[in-house]
């Protein structure tokens, strides 16, 4: 489970606090060191597929499967969703999980260069993310 404070959001009708999909990501993807860690708001970016994309890179095959299973497995265990699709744990250069409206990609250095993911979106919202665990 995760170590670290979850956010969480507050739903109108209960007043009551759950946890929020792109927080348990972010929190996952933190508490297995990914390497620079953005978060792509799309919801006012013509032609998009979801409302966000999180992506964040690896150092290596076993840190890129790593937080990619962590990932998984906390959403799962915290809100009972497993991805709608999952690419990528074949190679380990480039994994993606797809949430529906929120789809994270786990990248090796090279992949993320090549694909540049973040430049095929610059009309999005960007929110970068800092090693204490904050939004920058």
């Amino acid at each position: 489970m995760i170590k670290t404070p979850v956010a969480y959001s507050k739903t109108i009708d209960s007043g009551k606090d759950f946890p929020n999909l792109v927080d348990i990501i972010i929190n996952c993807i933190q508490e297995r060191k990914g390497i620079d860690l953005v978060s792509l708001d799309l919801r006012k970016a013509e032609g998009a597929i979801c409302d966000k994309f999180i992506i964040c890179q690896g150092s290596s095959n076993t840190q890129v499967r790593s937080i990619a299973d962590f990932v998984v497995e906390e959403v799962k265990n915290i809100l009972g969703d497993n991805p709608l699709n999952k690419e990528g744990f074949e190679n380990m250069q480039w994994i993606l999980l797809d949430y529906v409206d929120i789809v994270v990609h786990i990248f090796q250095p090279e992949a993320r260069n090549f694909y540049n993911v973040e430049g095929l979106w610059a009309d999005a919202e960007v929110t970068y993310f800092n090693a204490e665990r904050r939004a920058v």
